[in-house]
């Protein structure tokens, strides 16, 4: 099987999957009380943009080991966009629909995020 190079970030799957999930962030929190709630606002949108960045970064720096390490942070982001979705849901932010569908594509990226890690991890044991 043939392996495609990869030369710059947005060719990357997870960081496309990362964009459209930062998309819909955007727009769920443009709409109604959620809209008004500033802090769960800003720090939804927050941590999907950094998902989105620290894939990019790590990407930029050119080198496994921070590859690695700068994915480990998007996780991480994904994981506190996840919290932050459950917030939503519980204040009645989101219908369980909304929730539902981000929560989904959230998990996507992340399953993602991990085998890429994983892909990271092991060409980095290689070399």
């Amino acid at each position: 099987m043939e392996t495609q190079r990869i030369d710059c970030f947005e060719d990357l799957i997870a960081w496309q999957k990362a964009r459209v999930l930062t998309r819909q962030v955007y727009c769920l929190t443009n709409e109604g009380t959620l809209a008004r709630d500033f802090g769960l606002r800003d720090q939804m949108r927050r941590s999907a943009v950094s998902i989105m960045a620290n894939i990019a970064e790590g990407f930029e720096r050119h080198r496994l080991g921070e590859f690695h390490q700068f994915l480990s942070v998007a996780k991480s982001s994904l994981a506190e966009l996840r919290s932050h979705l459950y917030v939503a849901l519980d204040a009645g932010y989101c219908t369980e629909t909304q929730f539902q569908g981000l929560m989904t594509h959230a998990i996507e990226v992340d399953k993602i995020i991990g085998g890429l890690r994983a892909s990271i991890q092991k060409q980095h044991k290689n070399t």
